[in-house]
């Protein structure tokens, strides 16, 4: 009888030291499942940083590079107008200006980059017209302007140079008289003053005006295109 419970005993512990063994071996798998899923995370930081060198290419080959969340970026968050009458966001001009500084006056390309996400090639169409609208009236304007501008300091340089003249006659063919004394101490200064004010029309003021001029005339002549990143 001891003999038989001896034998009763040993299978049941030769039983138990292998249940113990896998249980022992269930947590074993875990890591393997956490290795599996690193390796299925860097097919996903591969994509990430080729979307950011992809990026950063279509940044280094165009001239002017616009970064966009969306198409209201281009637009005035205050005017609630359809893209094809909406005014420009002054942001979005002042980016583009100190863009086009050192760009070349000549055929130049405008990239748009915008999310694959917010794309609509019906919504470009529209933003491209209503880009060359705005800056070839711009343009026009300007150029009007600039034309106005130097045309009514030359003519002010013109009349100072006039009442200088008049002055003279006035101190050559008059006497030394009250009345004479009193037009040369009117005409002078004023003379002076209307020949540097009709100098500064035409030079300074004009050449202030030509930087927004050829900001409006880069853009006026350059290709927009939209880029998807």
């Amino acid at each position: 009888m001891p003999d038989e419970a001896k034998k009763a005993e040993a299978p049941a512990t030769a039983w138990n030291g292998r249940a113990g063994t896998g249980q022992e071996n269930k947590p074993v798998a875990a890591p393997q499942e956490k290795k599996e899923t690193k390796k299925e995370q860097k097919p996903a930081e591969k994509k990430k940083e080729a979307g950011e060198e992809a990026k950063k290419e279509l940044l280094a080959k165009s001239e002017i590079s616009l970064l966009l969340d969306n198409y209201d970026d281009i637009f005035s968050s205050f005017d609630p107008r359809p893209y094809s009458e909406r005014s420009l966001s002054v942001d979005f001009l002042d980016e583009a200006r100190r863009a086009t500084v050192e760009a070349k006056l000549g055929s130049m390309q405008l990239r748009l980059m915008i999310p694959k996400s917010q794309r609509s090639t019906e919504h470009e169409a529209t933003i491209k017209k209503r880009l060359r609208a705005h800056f070839k009236k711009h343009l026009g304007q300007l150029e009007a302007q600039k034309a106005g501008t130097f045309r009514n300091g030359a003519l002010l340089t013109l009349a100072g140079f006039a009442i200088l003249l008049a002055a003279t006659y006035i101190s050559a063919k008059w006497d030394a008289g009250l009345g004479a004394s009193f037009m040369l101490v009117i005409l002078e200064p004023s003379g002076w003053f209307t020949i540097w004010t009709g100098m500064e029309m035409a030079f300074y003021k004009s050449h202030k005006e030509k930087r927004e001029l050829e900001f409006y005339g880069k853009m006026s002549r350059a290709e927009i295109i939209f880029v998807e990143y």
